[in-house]
């Protein structure tokens, strides 16, 4: 039986389903511990992961002993859960149902249970939370059957042979036994600030079929057959979770306030879209051949960028809008290491690495085959001329510290912007004469190459002056601004200093404050794999494959000693590294 401490279990044990607007994370008892009815962006309704107590779950698991084992089914985000007893067996599917044109006006989702054999009793509860304190749950009687109201969420709970027993003035709840093809389901619908369809259990246990196949349709459409195919489909369906499809906005991570270390802190909000992921999302999109979520995802960027001009922000909300302030909430937070937090500090910071991102998303969309329209030309050549002028100036860096410094990987991302910039001029797609930013790019090259280096470590150093290393480096060896010996002899330094067995630190001192970042260490692979070192990165590459959870989910950071994960899940950043890493390996050995 999975074990919980004081009501948590490890983040190990989820996994996640979506529907193209919410994420719910299941743990392996059956419990939903996370689901933001019905947004993502939302103050979360059901949030056991962050506060035991009072956070709010649906459960639905066996009330005896059991073992369980799962899988997603093949080519979807729909999850099978199979327990086993000492009286039976019986298998749980959950799925967000989507509906026949797509996903649904409001939140569905279908709990089905089938028994295999023998018998196995079951217990269910929805219990909605106080949204982090900030609201309390009732049961309202309505002509139509009780429903949940907590703020501005109404939700409903119906059922086939889901035998419903009460709950309470705050939950509904029932108990139900299984035996050979039995047939039980939990149709729970949500919404937020409008009317509710109460669901019709026949319709979503129906829907649960229909939603399968509208995921393997999706699978189909993109095409990978290198190495490591299994984890990059797995990848590439972890990621759809995360694009919020009303605006075409990329979500980094589904959750918030998950620490980045076992004895707490660095709790943020990652269900924002940062700039930088959307990037690395563009390459793997446009690799997989899926044009729809590519143009939804660039034409968001665009117009959110125009619309709250003409700085650049680091990122934005899922709805277009600049984020706001941190708020802390009064939740525990995930096995009492709070704070639990809505927003994220790094908002008004000066990053100036956002400019080769930009850049590199125009880049490959236009190598694509698609042509940039005269405003966003214009907007990029200014914005351009601004990276000829700012980088020279100190930033936060891509690691949003505190201290601004001359961060070498930020002079690295504006090469890289300013390099993309010549090409899509020279190509036609920007206005202007290129000749400036040409001139830049090699003024940027040479004060790197004269600055950031250090002759004692024989590494590219996190800013000039230091001894200190920064992962963030490796990046552009993909980028191609360096794939020499100096490159080769930063890895080397890399390894020796931030890694950790296949995983790495981000930066020197980062191991006293947090666990390894998974996205770091398949920018490790992509790396070694530029520099001509493929044996040492096919190596790493079938390493870091197997730290996936059962289901092949990743977070944002995983502990060296033990392996468990940290940070926020699923992270964004730690899949598309993978895929990238996948694609970069497969691109450059696939003639050799």
């Amino acid at each position: 039986m999975p074990i919980r401490t004081n009501g948590y279990t490890d983040l190990r044990s989820y996994g996640a389903i979506g529907d193209g607007r919410t994420v719910a994370l299941i743990a392996l008892d059956g419990s939903i511990d996370w689901f933001p009815v019905p947004n993502l962006n939302g103050t979360p309704v059901f949030a056991r992961l962050l506060d035991e107590s009072e956070g709010g779950s649906l459960e639905l698991t066996p009330t005896q002993a059991f073992t369980a084992s799962r899988r997603y089914l093949p080519g979807t985000n729909v999850l099978e859960t199979t327990f086993t007893t000492d009286t039976g067996t019986a298998v749980l599917t959950d799925a967000l149902v989507t509906g026949f044109a797509g996903r649904l006006p409001w939140a569905e989702l279908a709990r089905r249970v089938v028994g295999v054999k023998g018998s196995v009793r079951f217990r269910w509860r929805v219990a909605p939370g106080t949204c982090l304190s900030t609201a309390s749950p009732w049961i309202q009687k309505t002509a139509h059957g009780p429903v949940i109201r907590v703020d501005s969420v109404t939700i409903a709970v119906r059922g086939i042979d889901h035998g419903p027993r009460g709950g309470g003035d705050r939950a509904l709840a029932g108990r139900f036994t299984t035996s050979p093809k039995s047939h039980h389901v939990l149709a729970v619908a949500g919404t937020s600030n409008e009317p509710l369809h109460i669901p019709q259990p026949e319709l979503t246990d129906s829907g649960i079929e229909r939603t399968v196949k509208n995921w393997q349709h999706w699978s189909e459409e993109f095409t990978y057959d290198g190495p490591w195919k299994d984890a990059v489909e797995r990848s590439a369906l972890a990621l759809k979770l995360l694009i919020f499809s009303p605006t075409g906005a990329i979500a980094a991570a589904a959750t918030t306030s998950l620490p980045e270390s076992s004895r707490g802190g660095k709790n943020w909000d990652y269900r924002f879209a940062w700039i930088r992921d959307l990037a690395y999302t563009v390459h793997a999109l446009i690799r997989f051949g899926l044009r729809e979520e590519t143009h939804a995802s660039v034409s968001w960027l665009l117009k959110t960028i125009r619309a709250n001009g003409p700085e650049l922000h680091v990122f934005y909300s899922l709805d277009g809008a600049p984020p706001g302030s941190v708020e802390k909430h009064d939740s525990t937070g995930w096995r009492d290491a709070g704070p639990v937090v809505t927003g994220n500090p790094a908002s008004g910071q000066l990053q100036l690495g956002v400019f080769g991102d930009l850049f590199d998303v125009m880049r490959l969309y236009v190598k694509a085959g698609n042509v940039l329209d005269s405003e966003t030309g214009r907007m990029l050549a200014g914005v351009a001329d601004r990276a000829c002028d700012d980088w020279r100036r100190p930033d936060a860096g891509i690691w949003e510290l505190a201290d601004t410094r001359h961060y070498t990987s930020s002079k690295m991302g504006c090469w890289q912007a300013l390099d993309a910039a010549v090409e899509l001029a020279e190509l036609g797609q920007i206005p202007g004469d290129p000749a400036r930013w040409r001139s830049e790019k090699g003024m940027i090259q040479e004060w790197v190459r004269e600055h950031c280096w250090s002759e004692t470590l024989q590494s590219y150093v996190m800013y000039p002056g230091s001894e200190e290393l920064d992962a963030s480096v490796l990046l552009h060896a993909t980028s191609g601004f360096d794939r020499g010996e100096r490159m080769s002899q930063t890895i080397d330094a890399i390894q020796k200093e931030l890694a950790r067995g296949p995983l790495v630190y981000r930066y020197s001192g980062a191991e006293a404050e947090e666990a390894t970042f998974v996205a770091c260490a398949f920018w490790l692979a992509s790396a070694l794999v530029c520099i001509g070192r493929a044996d040492e990165s096919v190596a790493l590459m079938d390493e870091l494959i197997g730290l996936s959870n059962d289901v092949g989910l990743y977070s944002e950071m995983i502990d060296a000693d033990d392996l468990s994960f940290l940070g926020n899940l699923p992270q964004g950043l730690s899949h598309l590294a993978l895929i990238n890493a996948a694609i970069t390996i497969e691109e450059l050995t696939r003639d050799k």
